[in-house]
């Protein structure tokens, strides 16, 4: 049976980078925000980047990013999916970028490891013909990057 995907994507026409995850896990799902699983280093690995501070609220998440001109969404709308195993998503449908596209200014994508990158590559480059950056995975799974070493691979995304 197929899991929809429950939350909205974050962006406001200020908007300058576009991080794309494959899907959300369980735990993002339970708590209606992106990378809710506490051992996920997003949120930690974009504070250490941009020099500020997340906050743990959707509505102080939501206001950093945006404060950062940071979009996040992620490339599936909806998949059959097993827990929260990048490796199970099967019968994926994607996510369309339009709105966020024609309101920002997007100027990179960057997607959030190996698994949102080949998605992006299959569903969504076909369709907006910009190039995307992959970036290690912050999921737990990706034990082989420790903090400082992800932190140091996503200062990419700095758009100074």
């Amino acid at each position: 049976m197929p899991v929809i995907h429950p939350i909205p994507p974050v962006f406001d026409e200020h908007s300058r980078v576009l991080i794309l995850g494959s899907f959300p896990s369980v735990k993002s799902r339970e708590a209606a925000f992106f990378y809710g699983h506490p051992q996920n280093r997003f949120w930690r690995v974009i504070a250490a980047v941009t020099d500020d501070d997340p906050g743990e609220t959707p509505q102080t998440r939501t206001a950093f990013l945006l404060r950062n001109h940071i979009a996040l969404w992620d490339v599936i709308a909806s998949c059959e999916i097993e827990g929260s195993a990048d490796s199970s998503i099967k019968n994926a449908v994607p996510n369309d970028l339009g709105p966020i596209l024609r309101t920002a200014s997007i100027r990179a994508i960057f997607t959030n490891g190996k698994t949102a990158d080949r998605l992006y590559r299959r569903f969504l480059l076909p369709q907006t013909g910009a190039e995307a950056t992959c970036l290690p995975s912050t999921s737990p799974a990706n034990a082989q990057w420790d903090l400082e070493r992800l932190t140091q691979a996503w200062k990419s995304i700095r758009m100074n």
